[in-house]
């Protein structure tokens, strides 16, 4: 994958972030505006661009085989980063209170929002398809081994398994039991979701646009002393040792490229909500995810350079 076509795709995604932070200014935000956003990414262009990527990608049984391998190995990765910021939590914030939130947002990453469109711009509809099995992954860690963090009671009820049942993971099974059976979709269906698919990255940098608009310097300071775990979590160690294990363990090349670029991913555009559901500090999430978000556009170019 060339250096080249990386800088590229952030900086189209530098400039999407930039028009959303600018016409942030033409209406207000508040939380009809964010549910909104949230609802025509995470409903529409995210189980678009899933439906799209599988459509386009012949599965057969090996295909099968290296979709569960991803799904397992997202979840590796997604426990590990919770692993190594709640260590660092421990060592670095012994008093602090947020150690659950610095773990949570060391640990996961905007793997859909941004993860899923940048993988298929750079490794194609295959890539994409892997990177929404990661998310998936994701998807799972969240709402089980992230709720029962957050959870002070630490209890797994039947609303948590209710959570992970939404639409880009329903997206998925139907996706796949679809390939699984040969089915055919209409060719006017498939041109749907290829049309909106094509919404889910400018949508997804629309929104962060926004959401840096919305930030308080007087909250940034206040974070500065805690953001830096998650953050070099996410967007350095993590990728080095998703690079070690690729290196150890060989596998298809498409694979390769996809836990790379994922495991790059600045912190959860989410968290601000799954913090706010469970009583957590949202604004501490909202600020970890921008500022990820923005040191993000660097580091991912520089850490392929630097693993390759």
């Amino acid at each position: 994958m060339e250096i080249s076509l990386i800088i590229q795709s952030i900086i189209i995604i530098s400039i999407l972030i930039a028009i959303g932070a600018f016409f942030s200014k033409t209406f207000s935000y508040n939380e009809h505006t964010r549910k909104m956003f949230i609802s025509l990414i995470v409903n529409v262009a995210m189980p678009c661009i899933i439906l799209s990527s599988i459509f386009q990608v012949d599965l057969n049984r090996e295909t099968f085989k290296l979709i569960a391998f991803v799904f397992l190995i997202s979840i590796f990765i997604n426990l590990l980063g919770i692993g190594l910021g709640w260590g660092l939590a421990n060592i670095f914030q012994k008093h602090s209170k947020k150690k659950r939130e610095l773990a949570i947002l060391s640990g996961l990453g905007n793997t859909g929002f941004i993860g899923i469109p940048l993988c298929a711009a750079l490794i194609g509809p295959k890539g994409a398809l892997f990177a929404a099995i990661f998310d998936a992954g994701v998807d799972f860690t969240i709402w089980t081994v992230g709720v029962f963090i957050l959870q002070k009671k630490g209890s797994f009820t039947f609303q948590t398994l209710k959570a992970m049942v939404n639409i880009p993971t329903a997206a998925i099974v139907v996706g796949i039991v679809v390939a699984f059976f040969n089915i055919k979709p209409p060719h006017l269906l498939i041109q749907v979701t290829e049309q909106l698919a094509g919404m889910a990255a400018p949508l997804a940098m629309f929104y962060i646009g926004v959401l840096i608009m919305t930030l308080k310097r007087a909250k940034v300071r206040e974070s500065s002393q805690q953001v830096w775990i998650p953050i070099l979590v996410k967007l350095i160690i993590m990728p080095l040792v998703v690079a070690l294990l690729i290196h150890i363990f060989s596998v298809e090349k498409e694979i390769t490229q996809t836990l790379l670029i994922q495991s790059m991913m600045p912190s959860l555009t989410l968290a601000t909500i799954l913090f706010s559901k469970y009583s957590a500090d949202e604004e501490l999430g909202t600020v970890t995810t921008v500022l990820s978000t923005i040191i993000s556009l660097s580091t991912i170019p520089s850490m392929f350079y630097f693993i390759n």
